[in-house]
């Protein structure tokens, strides 16, 4: 039986490589144009061959996001792009606009999948994306899993893929004019402000100075700020539905979050596989990271008063990134330190491939000084001792009690 793919962000190659480390099937990733991520770090030409080549390397897979809403001068000089994306085998593209999809159809064979920006959010439009030669269509997060699992069976000789991590967007299918609006960028060409997640209150047209909470709270209201979905405890239910992708949201976020939620689904995706038996571990591993309380989405029933986040966009965690290994050297490993680590501080070494393991910072070696110090800042590389069985790009995490705002 062929397994549902795990597909993760990849904002750029370290992410990328991150991905894959932690389990990801494939990548999902922006190049230096025509993507809805304009201020991700987004790969140029030359490193997306360097990435092409490595996830071929191990036998995995890249698709490149072409899902701008396309203006008239976006179309210029798309053409000689989509040849170059062609002739560097990417294993598909993802498209929301009609003449992109043209486009990429008259200037290659890439595999073209629809990205959720097209609001798909029927079989019949399913259907004609499939007539017109997409490969796959990925699903308006609008959708219920009955919904879904209509589509596939009306529409099964086309490959169905779903969100089941991360941020919500507060317009349908995230095409917004917000952002155009309050902050002339444009969110459908991959500026977005976020201006959703902004603190509101009311104002009569009258009053002009005077601000009335729209709801009962002194600070004002986050009316628009969606929680964030997390699909881990009905992951089966999904598969079961006969998708064939599983996509984590994040080209924007961190290795570490990279890490857990890419680790996390990899595990309860292969268990889908054994024996399915739901594990409350995997959802205390996705509140470590960075993020807004969860929420299942649409998944079971439409949106309502409690999917949003009505006093605060900030967001929560428990634990923080304070290193990643970068080579292995006998019983000693080189760290690239990302967080303030002092000896004897008690951390996790989170794993590929293995459970995480509780760790002790012995003494540390300035790796370019050879000095002995106590405390190792951002951007130091440190050499410890290490006699577990760790792997480069292995990642150092600390335990912390914050709230970012």
């Amino acid at each position: 039986m062929k397994k549902v793919e795990l597909l993760a962000p990849a904002g750029n190659l370290e992410k990328m490589i991150n991905a894959f480390h932690f389990g990801a099937d494939a990548v999902y990733m922006g190049g230096s144009r025509y993507n809805l991520r304009a201020f991700a770090d987004n790969f140029t030409d030359d490193e997306l061959i360097e990435a092409v080549n490595y996830a071929h390397s191990i036998e995995k897979k890249v698709y490149i996001t072409l899902n701008i809403i396309a203006h008239n001068e976006d179309l210029e000089n798309m053409a000689d792009y989509i040849k170059f994306l062609d002739k560097i085998n990417i294993d598909g593209v993802i498209v929301s606009d009609l003449g992109v999809f043209q486009m990429v159809k008259e200037n290659s064979n890439i595999p073209i999948s629809v990205s959720t920006q097209a609001s798909n959010t029927n079989w019949m439009s399913v259907k004609m994306w499939r007539d017109f030669g997409a490969k796959r269509v990925i699903l308006a997060r609008e959708l219920s899993l009955n919904e879904i699992k209509e589509i596939k069976t009306k529409v099964p000789d086309v490959e169905i893929e779903v969100f089941v991590h991360g941020a919500m967007c507060i317009s349908i299918s995230g095409r917004c004019l917000l952002s155009n609006y309050m902050a002339g960028r444009d969110a459908n060409r991959g500026e977005c402000a976020h201006p959703c997640r902004w603190k509101y209150h009311l104002v009569e047209e009258k009053r002009p100075n005077e601000y009335f909470p729209i709801s009962q709270d002194e600070r004002g209201t986050y009316i628009m700020n969606s929680k964030d979905l997390c699909a881990i405890e009905f992951i089966d239910k999904i598969i079961d539905s006969g998708v064939s992708s599983l996509k984590i949201e994040g080209r924007m976020k961190g290795i570490y979050y990279g890490a857990v939620t890419t680790k996390i689904y990899r595990q309860a995706i292969d268990s889908y596989y054994q024996n399915f038996n739901f594990n409350p571990l995997w959802l205390e591993e996705l509140g470590t990271i960075s993020h807004r309380n969860y929420t299942s989405g649409f998944y079971f029933n439409k949106a309502d008063e409690n999917s949003q986040n009505y006093s605060t966009s900030s967001y929560t965690h428990t634990h923080k990134l304070v290193g990643k290994i970068i080579e292995i050297k006998e019983d000693y490993a080189i760290v690239e330190v990302r967080n303030q680590m002092n000896t004897g501080d008690i951390v996790e070494i989170l794993r590929g491939d293995k459970d995480n393991l509780e760790y002790v910072i012995p003494e540390m070696i300035n790796y370019k000084t050879l000095e002995k110090i106590e405390t190792a800042n951002p951007n130091h590389f440190i050499k410890i001792k290490l006699n577990e069985d760790v792997k480069i790009n292995d990642l150092l995490r600390k335990k912390v009690n914050v709230t970012l705002h």
